[in-house]
């Protein structure tokens, strides 16, 4: 079934990288052009089979022009500020209520990802 994912982390960021590619509408031959290297290593990358250096995730980072937190998965100040904000207006809801809203949010997320 082709190789093992590395790990969780290699997989987020490779699954990051892939939807960054996607919305640029660039085949992963013209990421690598672009980038620098192999359509292998993007596959690859984007598959969570390998872990890349710092000079390739640049390289990667500037052909997609795109912001480095964002594919690493860092959620900004003012992001974490909000989603503190919106834990705190839930866990003041009732329980059947905070029980409504956490399933609406997973079944939102799982359409999100099948949407993928």
């Amino acid at each position: 079934m082709g190789r093992r994912v590395e790990s969780q982390e290699l997989a987020a960021l490779g699954e990051r990288i892939r939807e960054r590619r996607m919305e640029l509408r660039l085949s992963q031959e013209a990421l690598a052009e672009k980038a620098g290297i192999s359509a292998n290593t993007v596959s690859r990358i984007e598959g969570g089979q390998m872990a890349m250096g710092i000079g390739t995730f640049i390289n990667l980072v500037q052909a997609m022009d795109a912001d480095a937190d964002s594919l690493l998965g860092v959620i900004s100040d003012s992001g974490k500020k909000r989603h503190g904000d919106i834990f705190h207006r839930i866990s003041h809801l009732r329980e059947p209520e905070r029980e409504i809203v956490l399933r609406t949010i997973e079944a939102l997320v799982e359409s999100l990802r099948r949407g993928r």
